[in-house]
């Protein structure tokens, strides 16, 4: 007789996703063949997190997500009751360091500033919807197109 299962034991029993792809300088939509996909893109927060120290974080990495971390925050008992909180969760599933924090977890996204979680919504966004966190634009006053990189650096720097 066969048994059914809910889906918190079927992600249970899958391997953990295992990130084994060199890292490259700089991130493209599509890898050259026979050449693992770019997945950890480094960031740099508008404003930063401060953790109980007072040390503020602003530099940290973030992978693309796995079909895994797009199905945990479902079952997750926080997003149930409340599901306005799955961004947290989701984000602190993706996320792989905060300046010398190496352990993000939801309390750390929860203890963002929401300027912060909002560029980090829109980081995790581009690199796993268009593949790269580069986005064309156009200057207003001179109408001259370039693109930006929206995970690191300030506005100005190059």
């Amino acid at each position: 007789m066969r048994r059914r299962i809910g889906l918190e034991e079927l992600l249970e029993r899958a391997p953990a996703p295992q990130n084994t792809a060199p890292q490259q300088q700089a991130p493209g939509p599509v890898a050259p063949r026979g050449q693992a996909p770019h997945t950890e893109f480094e960031f740099e927060l508008p404003l930063g997190y401060v953790d109980d120290e007072g040390t503020v974080h602003r530099y940290g990495a973030m992978r693309r997500a796995t079909a895994r971390d797009e199905l945990m925050p479902q079952i997750d008992l926080r997003v149930k009751e409340n599901p306005a909180y799955l961004s947290v969760v989701l984000l602190s599933h993706v996320i792989t360091r905060l300046g010398d924090v190496t352990d993000v977890h939801a309390g750390v996204v929860e203890r963002m500033y929401a300027t912060d979680v909002a560029f980090l919504q829109d980081l995790y966004h581009r690199i796993n919807s268009e593949g790269h966190t580069r986005a064309a634009v156009t200057c207003p006053h001179c109408d001259g197109a370039f693109e930006v990189d929206l995970a690191g650096g300030r506005l100005g720097e190059s």
